[in-house]
């Protein structure tokens, strides 16, 4: 996640990195970048074994640093938005926000310490009116307030001012996002690799 950013940062492509690092025939596993770290073990038991450690005044720093940069994820794709919506000369506040993608990892409909979660969150709390689809999570509360999956999502586009993918579910069907209008913040690669099928 931090290696994402740094990319954005100077203008490259990590999923084209990713993909050129896959080529190595031997010694590689890919591991791809997202909204931040969700589920019940990877963001939570690692701070045991930090916190455990302090106990023998061992100081895990790269624990402590991986959960930082993890949890400052939300915050970035947020920011990412604001960017996004700043081409349209629109502020968060009031704009319209289709989210797609609730659950914390792809084709499961847990949501514990989902950063997508998050992400609602920080959208809510500037003003954005979201809606979201997740055909895994069928309903979710948010600072109180009830959302209900909408399912077909695709008719939405038109009236939206921008989209964010926060889980890839393979029973989704993003084409519609190919030939929409409003801004497109991808934030699981599914965009490039719709268009790469499409050219092969």
């Amino acid at each position: 996640n931090e290696l994402k950013q740094l990319c954005m940062r100077m203008g490259i492509d990590i999923w084209e990195v990713i993909d050129a690092a896959k080529t190595k025939p031997f010694g590689f596993m890919p591991f791809y970048p997202g909204p931040g770290l969700g589920g019940h073990c990877i963001p939570v038991d690692p701070q045991f074994l930090a916190w455990r450690a302090r106990e023998v005044q061992f100081h895990a720093r790269f624990i402590e640093l991986a959960t930082e940069i993890n949890a400052s994820m939300p915050e970035h794709v947020v920011r990412r938005v604001a960017e996004a919506l700043n081409e349209r000369q629109k502020p968060i506040r009031g704009s319209d926000i289709l989210l797609l993608g609730l659950a914390y990892k792809e084709n499961v409909s847990d949501v514990r310490e989902s950063p997508a979660l998050d992400v609602m969150t920080l959208l809510q709390r500037q003003g954005a009116n979201i809606v979201y689809h997740d055909p895994h999570v069928p309903r979710v509360v948010c600072n109180g307030k009830p959302y209900e999956s909408f399912p077909d999502w695709h008719r939405l586009l038109p009236s939206m001012d921008a989209t964010v993918i926060l889980t890839h579910h393979s029973s989704v069907d993003y084409m519609p996002l190919l030939t929409a209008r409003c801004e497109i913040v991808d934030e699981r690669g599914v965009l490039r690799r719709l268009t790469k099928t499409q050219t092969d």
